[in-house]
């Protein structure tokens, strides 16, 4: 099929490849210079839509920078994401395309801001919305093999229309997914809920951190096995490892828009509102135990890894830097350790580390058996105190402290 995507930026590109991987004809547009080898990269909207059979926009829905979630963020009054430039790129693209042409949205919005605000600006197209659930630093496995592939149409039928895009969609999947069809609303909040439920999980594992490192006697991945391990009420093992909070450019914005999202809706309750509040004390209880190694040893404190998780070079919403704050809120500096956002260190000291980059945890649901060694991005030198929040790490020339291992012996 003769394929057209706009915005091919983080999100768009990589899936955009996916596509034309698969023997599709892809051209894609963004208002930033991009280069591909899988793809024809045209010069207007006009061009990206012409002649095509589906016309996918991955345009960014963003927050005001201060929202992303790497400072503290509980303190902002409660925002919705800009829609802005997806209502400007839907308009220009409604001026070009035809009753033929399926024009489909996957950026993230909140639920009702389709019907509300962004279909009255498809009417010369037949509109789906189609939200992903994708992860940077996995952008194009995600895309050919996801979870689920959810659908909207207008009343949540599965239209001749839907019927058209999973038609399409099995001609790149690698697994065997599950079509969700539901209304835009539905899958919008499908959409923000899955990631609120990450952050909820991987909020309420980092409570049972905290209560191991403050009751002893307590190794939280016991407790953290036996809760997943529970397969019959809580609903599988991903994300119950606890260790460095959620981040990237989902989970902490969708929490921050829910929130306000439950205030306009005047629900009378904002769990969203806790989750970011215990988000940002859980960092900074990890800050301060890394200044309290600090203060009792006048060792430099570092943190290994500063993107949002390993593998990938963004920052958005990292959990890393929002430590980071809180140990710069105590007067101590930090140094961060990550050669893919350009921060290459070598310690030429013992020093306080952060061990908040685990591959092998990230990613552990893409690897083989067995396959879960880290790789260091620097020598840590003798007598350094490791601070490891996965506790997987050991050595023997340093002291490591397995944060939320409290048990003895």
């Amino acid at each position: 099929m003769k394929v057209g995507f706009i915005g091919i930026g983080k999100l768009g590109l990589p899936c955009a490849e996916a596509i034309a991987q698969k023997g599709h004809e892809v051209e894609g547009y963004d208002v930033s210079k991009v280069t591909s080898d899988d793809i024809t990269v045209v010069d207007t909207v006009k061009d990206v839509v012409a002649n095509k059979d589906i016309v996918f926009v991955a345009v960014p829905t963003p927050h005001d920078p201060a929202y992303d979630g790497r400072s503290p963020t509980a303190h902002l009054s409660p925002k919705d994401f800009s829609y802005d430039i997806v209502k400007k790129v839907l308009t220009q693209a409604n001026e070009h395309m035809n009753k033929d042409q399926l024009l489909v949205l996957i950026s993230t919005v909140l639920p009702g801001t389709v019907r509300s605000q962004l279909v009255e600006l498809t009417n010369n197209s037949r509109f789906i919305y189609n939200p992903y659930l994708i992860a940077m630093g996995s952008v194009a496995w995600d895309m050919v093999n996801p979870e689920m592939v959810m659908i909207g149409t207008e009343d949540g039928t599965e239209t001749g229309d839907a019927k058209e895009l999973v038609d399409f969609y099995k001609t790149i999947m690698e697994n065997n997914p599950r079509y969700v069809i539901g209304t835009w609303d539905e899958c919008e909040c499908i959409k923000v809920f899955y990631n609120t439920f990450i952050s909820t999980k991987i909020g309420l594992v980092n409570m049972i951190q905290d209560v191991a490192q403050r009751q002893g006697n307590i190794n939280v991945d016991v407790v953290t096995k036996a809760l997943a391990d529970s397969t019959m009420r809580i609903m599988g093992p991903q994300y119950m490892t606890a260790g460095m909070g959620d981040g990237g450019g989902c989970h902490p914005r969708d929490n921050i828009a829910l929130r306000y999202m439950a205030q306009e809706l005047n629900l009378g309750y904002d769990i969203f509102d806790a989750i970011m509040n215990a988000r940002e004390i859980q960092a900074k209880n990890v800050a301060l135990e890394l200044v309290k190694y600090a203060e009792e040893t006048n060792m430099p404190i570092f943190i290994h890894g500063k993107a949002y998780k390993p593998g990938v070079e963004y920052c958005d919403g990292s959990y890393s830097l929002l430590v980071g704050h809180y140990v710069e809120q105590q007067g101590h500096r930090v140094t961060y350790i990550d050669p893919l956002t350009g921060d290459d260190v070598e310690l030429g000291m013992p020093s306080i580390i952060l061990l908040a980059h685990s591959a092998s945890t990230t990613y552990k649901y893409m690897q083989e058996e067995g396959d879960s060694t880290d790789k260091l991005y620097c020598k840590i030198p003798s007598n350094s105190i490791v601070v490891d929040p996965w506790r997987n790490f050991s050595s023997d020339t340093s002291k490591v402290i397995h944060y939320g291992n409290t048990r003895h012996g």
